[in-house]
């Protein structure tokens, strides 16, 4: 029996070491990379049961991905492991400003990628989890993965499963309206909907101004996250607001929750790690601020590690979550 039961492709992360250019380098640092594993093992390590489900090429990358995650305690039994195709890969090139980071995707035709509906384990019956969470990278790698992901939301509701659902839009892999309409499909069945604000004005056009969330961020962001409360209104919205913080909607309640900045060692995951931290909070019983406070120092904890996976502790998240104090919810 699981708290969580995630699904998700995890790639193997190459990056040029010190800091060089891709066309500089020589040799590369490999990780792995994934934003369902990530918040998979960022919620194991603070304590809760969790499963992960992908489609893995079995050589010894695949086989890598799933030690490197199970070494987390997060289970991996269910993956399903096939001959053929190939483990997504991409390439992350460390930016100094004024150079950005930047990202090269080489997933097309990846195993995850080709994960069809049928294969996916016999999981869903009532009691097997409390909680399913999907995100919108599996929505955008295709029509077979959009399926899948359908498939497999429907499935957890009639189970009686709640179901998370991070909207994480990547630009490299569809455009705005395309990303519109495939994560509007997963609205009515979802219980609680992540984004960061920019996807908001990206993908819905929701107005707002960077100079307007600085200089007040509670009201900005309660103007924003309402916006999107109209487009699902049955589902407790939860958006993040960078080094100002998150604020959610649920119940006809608006929350509002303040972090503090700390220097960024490694930005990759930082959200991933925020969702760990929010449904962490949520399986603890905490109302909406106190999942709030949980993401937050989740992910300041994980800006503080290089790399993807958050390495972080559940004393480590406690101690910060119980020194906020700039929480103002509202009703």
């Amino acid at each position: 029996m699981y708290d969580v039961v995630t699904i998700g492709e995890t790639m193997l992360r190459l990056t040029p070491q010190s800091g060089l250019r891709w066309e500089q380098a020589d040799r590369f640092e490999m990780h792995i990379g994934g934003s369902e594993s990530n918040t998979a093992i960022g919620l194991s390590r603070l304590g809760h049961r969790v499963a992960w489900v992908s489609r893995l090429t079995a050589n010894p990358f695949g086989r890598k991905i799933v030690s490197s995650i199970a070494a987390h305690g997060v289970d991996t039994q269910h993956v399903v492991w096939t001959e053929q195709d190939r483990i997504g890969t991409y390439f992350y090139e460390e930016g100094s400003p004024p150079r950005h980071n930047r990202v090269l995707y080489d997933r097309l035709g990846s195993s995850f990628s080709r994960f069809d509906a049928r294969e996916f384990p016999d999981l869903f019956y009532q009691g097997r989890s409390k909680l399913l969470h999907v995100t919108g990278i599996s929505l955008g790698l295709g029509e077979t993965t959009r399926q899948l992901i359908q498939h497999c939301v429907a499935s957890a509701k009639a189970a009686d499963w709640k179901v998370s659902f991070d909207i994480n839009y990547r630009a490299k892999l569809w455009g705005a309206d395309d990303a519109r309409g495939a994560c509007e499909s997963l609205f009515e069945m979802a219980d609680v909907i992540l984004l960061p604000i920019r996807d908001a004005r990206l993908i819905w056009q929701v107005p707002y101004e960077d100079a307007d969330l600085a200089r007040d961020p509670l009201a900005t962001s309660r103007k924003v996250v309402e916006a999107m409360v109209h487009r699902a209104p049955k589902s407790c919205i939860v958006m993040t607001l960078g080094k100002y913080g998150a604020c959610g909607h649920e119940n006809e309640a608006f929350a509002f929750a303040g972090t503090s900045q700390v220097p960024e060692v490694g930005r990759l995951g930082g959200g991933d790690a925020f969702a760990a931290g929010f449904l962490s909070g949520r399986l603890r019983g905490q109302a909406l601020d106190g999942s709030l406070r949980w993401g937050n120092a989740a992910a300041q904890l994980k800006y503080s590690m290089p790399g993807d996976i958050p390495f972080f502790e559940l004393p480590e998240v406690e101690a910060i979550v119980n020194q906020q104090s700039s929480i103002v919810p509202f009703r």
